[in-house]
């Protein structure tokens, strides 16, 4: 009974109850947006630190992310951190920006990756045509096929120049995104220090990978007992701090996410000025249910299951849309990012919306007295 008066108290008015279907729709799909550049951000920002094989990173000291390494290291704190009790192997890697000429003229800044894979080294992952042996062939490099355009190549067998020297396609990869929006560009290390002027020995990190049941905590201090000169950074912290640069510190995140709280604001104000305006125009039946003894809880009801009902409209047209988007950005330089665990979270959000927007309706049916009933 309460579900069916609720749902024709909805229903009643056809036009209140597109203009809440809108709302909540446009709160939806705003935090689904929102929130989903801010996890494709966070997986972009992320991704090479959480697919490099190692248990620890030296860095030099202040490195703030991935792509801005600071100095360069040596082969000196990679011998010294050899020598380190627990310490399996140490890879060193190169991560620089540089300016990438297009064969039909024009430049691009791209971010240049030199690393041995057969070292246990940070490879490229995703790869749709070619492979590592194809990379390592002379010049060779590996690119995303979403930067193409911007590259100013077609794809395989493309040349252009990277610094002091010529590159040719060689491999493509699908899905490897920079949030920097400078294409990372994959080559041997060797093949990354010559291209860029650095000593034979450079290196942008070092990764460090344990003994197998070494404990990681006793290691990374026999490290920086060490290293005076360089930070060791477990992989966890280096993501973090890599997010907390992007994200926060640039101000990114804080914008995502307080679209994401504006979204909510304005759904909840809709969807209460509906519901209160809808309650007003029916006071004369709730005051009917009263004057009949009907308590106050069941009227408390009505108006939650009014507001429950929208919330499951409102979210099922909400995610056909949001999931429209995420579809349509998947071969975008940004993508946005659905997870059961968003999908979920907006659901729980939009109930707890439409709740909140019940309370004020709910305190004008509590004002009423019975008795105008009988004075009409």
């Amino acid at each position: 009974m309460v579900l069916t008066l609720a749902a024709r108290n909805l229903f009643h008015d056809r036009v209140r109850l597109a203009v809440t279907l809108i709302g909540i729709l446009f709160s939806i799909v705003l935090v689904a947006v929102q929130l989903g550049l801010y996890l494709g951000a966070s997986k972009m920002i992320t991704a090479h630190i959480d697919h490099a094989k190692a248990d620890l990173w030296i860095t030099a000291f202040g490195a703030k992310s991935f792509e801005d390494g600071g100095v360069l290291l040596s082969t000196r704190e990679r011998h010294q951190a050899l020598s380190t009790p627990g310490v399996a192997a140490v890879t060193p890697l190169v991560v620089k920006f540089s300016e990438w000429r297009k064969p039909a003229g024009g430049s691009s800044r791209v971010v240049v990756i030199g690393a041995d894979a057969e070292d246990g080294g940070l490879e490229p992952w995703a790869l749709t045509e070619g492979t590592w042996e194809d990379i390592k062939a002379p010049i060779s490099v590996a690119v995303d096929k979403t930067y193409l355009a911007d590259l100013g190549i077609g794809g395989i067998g493309d040349t252009a120049q990277i610094a002091l020297g010529r590159v040719r396609v060689a491999a493509l990869t699908d899905g490897v995104r920079s949030f920097t929006q400078s294409p990372y560009v994959y080559m041997p290390l060797s093949r990354a220090r010559q291209l860029l002027g650095l000593p034979n020995d450079g290196a942008t990190f070092h990764l460090v990978r344990l003994n197998e049941g070494a404990d990681i905590e006793e290691v990374r201090q026999g490290l920086l007992s060490k290293l005076e000169s360089a930070e060791v950074l477990t992989t966890k912290e280096f993501h973090d701090r890599s997010l907390q640069q992007w994200l926060f510190r640039t101000g990114a995140g804080v914008a995502l996410i307080g679209g994401a709280l504006l979204g909510i604001l304005v759904g909840t104000v809709i969807v209460a000025q509906t519901l209160y305006s809808s309650t007003k125009d029916h006071l004369n039946e709730f005051a009917t249910l009263r004057a009949l003894g009907s308590a106050s809880g069941y009227i408390h009801q009505v108006i939650l299951a009014q507001a429950g009902l929208s919330a499951v409209l409102g979210y099922g047209l909400g995610m056909i849309v949001a999931l429209i988007i995420v579809y349509a950005s998947q071969s975008t330089p940004l993508p946005i990012i659905m997870t059961w665990a968003l999908a979920l979270g907006l659901f729980t959000v939009t109930l707890f919306m439409c709740a909140i927007s019940a309370v004020a309706a709910i305190m004008k049916v509590m004002k009423i007295d019975p008795a105008t009933v009988f004075s009409r």
